[in-house]
């Protein structure tokens, strides 16, 4: 029995040549156990655990974190204690884990320059791009190339927080609960977090199939919305992009008697005063 790097554990078939990182990892466990630090046993017993994780555990941690603000703020403050509320107990001998949350002002992505340290104990083994060369220098240098590759695309206004991972340290990344999700149960919560969300290359997206179940149907573009939608909320940030997102034009487009609510930045907005009226089609001013 041997451990490749960092935690991958090795069984060759006879004859097979081992990777370096087997035969270093290999050797490593054969010192502990001789110097009387862990046994053979102990070692195969966290190998064994670390085989049994998946996404789908980080998934459900995630979905209760969600429903249940005083497990998030446990979770975020001492996140051992607070897994081990739940089933998930990891060993002493684990890394530290740290989890961090995604808000509306800071989003975090997750990479481990020098190798593929990951929170194994929680969410299994990484995916193969996550340890890739490519992934671990590009991360760093453009985190939002990579992420929008992933299909993310963050308003300038985000803050992105690149966290490298180390051999003492992990990170699990709470992603921010996707609109329109309140009614759902904790299990089907779960369902909407992949692993990349937990990474944080990517966002949670609710499917069509739920967003059927919860009478919500996506307008193909912001002009149909605004022309079918009897009440119009804004609930984005403030960037490049949806500076004066609202004006003239688009008022005019909205059906006689509409509401808009700006839970936003104000600069969303052209100023009320600067715009007039839209006019009522088929009755008085």
């Amino acid at each position: 029995m041997s451990e490749g790097h960092d935690g991958e554990h090795v069984h060759p078939e006879s004859g097979e040549e081992l990777s370096v990182y087997a035969r270093r990892a290999q050797a490593i466990e054969a010192l502990l156990v001789e110097k009387g630090v862990c046994s053979t046993g102990e070692v195969e017993q966290m190998m064994n655990m670390v085989e049994s994780r998946s996404p789908s555990d980080g998934a459900k941690v995630v979905a209760h974190a969600w429903s249940d603000p005083e497990f998030k703020a446990r979770l975020l403050a001492d996140p051992r204690s607070a897994l081990t509320e739940i089933g998930y107990s990891l060993p002493d001998t684990t890394p530290h884990l740290a989890v961090v949350e995604n808000t509306e002002q800071v989003h975090h992505m997750v990479v481990c320059t020098l190798c593929s340290c990951y929170p194994r104990a929680l969410l299994g083994r990484p995916p193969d791009w996550y340890k890739s060369f490519a992934y671990r220098s590009r991360a760093v240098v453009d985190p939002r190339g990579v992420m929008r590759e992933f299909g993310l695309e963050l308003a300038d206004s985000v803050e992105v927080q690149v966290l490298d991972s180390t051999a003492d340290l992990r990170y699990l990344v709470l992603p921010r609960r996707p609109a329109g999700t309140e009614n759902l149960s904790e299990a089907e919560l779960a369902k909407l977090v992949s692993r990349d969300c937990m990474i944080g290359v990517t966002d949670p997206h609710v499917p069509e199939g739920i967003e059927k179940a919860l009478g919500i149907r996506r307008a193909p573009d912001m002009d149909a919305l605004l022309f079918q939608s009897q009440i119009v909320s804004l609930h984005c940030p403030l960037s490049e992009q949806t500076q004066g997102i609202i004006q003239r034009k688009t008022l005019a487009q909205m059906k006689p008697g509409a509401m808009l609510i700006n839970t936003s930045r104000g600069g969303l907005v052209v100023e009320v005063e600067k715009i007039e009226p839209p006019r009522c089609v088929g009755g008085t001013s």
